[in-house]
């Protein structure tokens, strides 16, 4: 059985793909075409924000978020240790410090009590200036946003929303990729809504970002390509996989349904064996993965091999524990809970076609 099913969904959907896919080779716009635009329309609508850019693919969508917000060395932006490492790439690559904090054990998402003291660290010590907040919607269910919103703007900080994972999740029908001041997502295949290549998207109902956006993606632009009034950056979706897109976001809703049902299913034959995932009241997750916590990891994953059961690990490695970030001397105290789901968890099979 395959972890990620994208051959069953593309025979569900390959008549309308294909078609999909015709259309744009018989314009030839495979640059910014018209699919780009109509793309753009739908996620908005279904996101329920003014303004959807797309981008080349989820980490840009993350840098390009940086560089809106004008974030900067001397800038400290507080985001999740145990997420995937473009959430804090990006805040390096900005000349940034990442502020790493430590997971909620039910949720696995950011902990808004470990980042309100955090947040009142920085400030204590006075080195860096506290700029914004970059939470992960991780495997699919939103992270606490009533409470990270008030802690944005108790210390007057932007929230970033990285819904990657997290895109058709909800609080309270408020959907995923509408929180925070800006949202970013990907389209990476194993996304629950993903293309078949790279891609990613911006969400925002600020007007001035979204023309910022829309600026940076393409070299800095300005009226046109050859008028360049700011430095940017060379991303943009290809019109193929905005096509295809286009088709998967038809279906999406009812892949949704699928998954939930799968979790369901899960939860049913799995509590009481592992902790099974928490998602609490108000939250529909998209299930982006079906992660449980085991002390046996390696022992479970074997069993399941030998059945012909596929696995994964979404996160061995916590953030503070990379190379890369070494230099900023963070260890597995700091950060205990995060360094023992790091240790424990493990991914079964989810998709919408299970």
């Amino acid at each position: 059985m395959h972890f990620i099913d994208l051959e069953a969904q593309y025979k569900h959907l390959k008549q309308k793909i294909d078609k999909r896919i015709q259309a744009v080779l018989d314009h030839g716009n495979y640059i910014m075409g018209p699919e780009v635009e109509e793309l753009e329309q739908k996620l908005a609508e279904y996101v329920g924000v003014k303004h959807c850019i797309s981008c080349a693919n989820g980490t840009d969508a993350l840098q390009l978020a940086m560089m809106v917000l004008d974030i900067k060395p001397g800038d400290a932006v507080f985001c999740p240790t145990f997420t995937f490492f473009a959430t804090a790439e990006v805040v390096a690559y900005a000349g940034a410090t990442p502020v790493f904090v430590d997971s909620d054990e039910r949720t696995f998402n950011i902990c808004p009590k470990d980042l309100e003291k955090r947040i009142e660290k920085v400030i204590s010590e006075g080195k860096l200036v506290p700029k914004a907040i970059i939470a992960v919607d991780l495997f699919g269910l939103p992270a606490n946003y009533p409470e990270l919103e008030k802690l944005a703007n108790k210390y007057n900080m932007k929230l970033i929303e990285d819904a990657a994972q997290g895109f058709g999740g909800e609080i309270n029908g408020q959907r995923a990729g509408s929180f925070g001041d800006i949202a970013t997502t990907s389209f990476f295949p194993a996304k629950p809504l993903g293309c078949y290549g790279d891609g990613g998207a911006i969400f925002t109902n600020n007007d001035e970002y979204a023309a910022l956006f829309r600026s940076y993606r393409v070299h800095g632009k300005g009226k046109d390509k050859y008028d360049n009034v700011r430095i940017g950056i060379n991303s943009r979706l290809d019109t193929i996989q905005a096509a295809i897109l286009l088709e998967k976001l038809a279906e999406f809703p009812t892949e949704l349904i699928a998954r939930n049902k799968a979790a369901a299913s899960y939860n049913q034959s799995l509590n009481g064996k592992y902790i099974t995932p928490f998602v609490p009241e108000g939250y529909l997750s998209s299930w982006a993965q079906y992660t449980v916590i085991s002390e046996n990891r390696e022992e479970e994953m074997a069993r399941y091999k030998a059945e012909g059961v596929p696995t994964m690990i979404y996160y061995g490695t916590c953030m503070h524990q990379q190379t890369a970030f070494n230099h900023l001397s963070y260890t597995d105290i700091d950060l205990p809970v995060a360094s023992r789901l790091a240790k424990q968890v493990f991914s079964l099979p989810m998709h919408g076609y299970l």
